[in-house]
């Protein structure tokens, strides 16, 4: 399978946590990747089919990834899938990034929330040649890890 998952339980509300999940003017601030660099356009807050792009660079190439929520669910679930297009055109991408969001029961807690991110390329075109040879699966992880610390930092209270 061609995908990654991280977990994360963060002390908040699902709702408070899809909020910012589905404002891209957020996404850099949470990005522990380092790629993201803002400037999204499109609608905010996102919704079903949504499309938005954000700027991105991989090392000093820069460029805008262009985006469309393809999984929705209020408070539960968000999914966008990623492309790179000239002109209209797809010439790479297909991968998905995922946020699943489950409510714990734990009274002790207070609100909190298990977040689990994932990131899926079973779609991308090319993906030996743009995800697994770059090496993107083994760095996923680590900044998805990074992503959710940030999106727990962001919902604090």
């Amino acid at each position: 399978m061609r995908a990654i998952s991280v977990s994360q339980d963060i002390h908040a509300t699902p709702q408070r946590i899809f909020a910012v999940l589905r404002d891209p003017a957020r996404h850099a601030e949470l990005d522990g990747s380092g790629m993201l660099r803002g400037r999204p356009q499109g609608p905010s807050p996102l919704g079903p089919g949504d499309r938005f792009s954000m700027g991105m660079a991989q090392g000093r190439i820069a460029y805008r990834s262009v985006n469309a929520v393809v999984e929705y669910d209020e408070d539960r679930l968000i999914a966008w899938e990623t492309s790179g297009e000239l002109r209209g055109r797809r010439l790479v991408g297909g991968q998905r990034w995922r946020y699943e969001l489950t409510p714990l029961e734990d009274a002790a807690a207070g609100a909190a929330t298990r977040v689990t991110h994932t990131y899926d390329w079973s779609r991308a075109r090319f993906p030996r040649l743009v995800v697994e040879l770059p090496g993107y699966p083994r760095r996923m992880g680590p900044a998805m890890a990074r992503t959710l610390e940030r999106l727990a930092a962001a919902v604090r209270d």
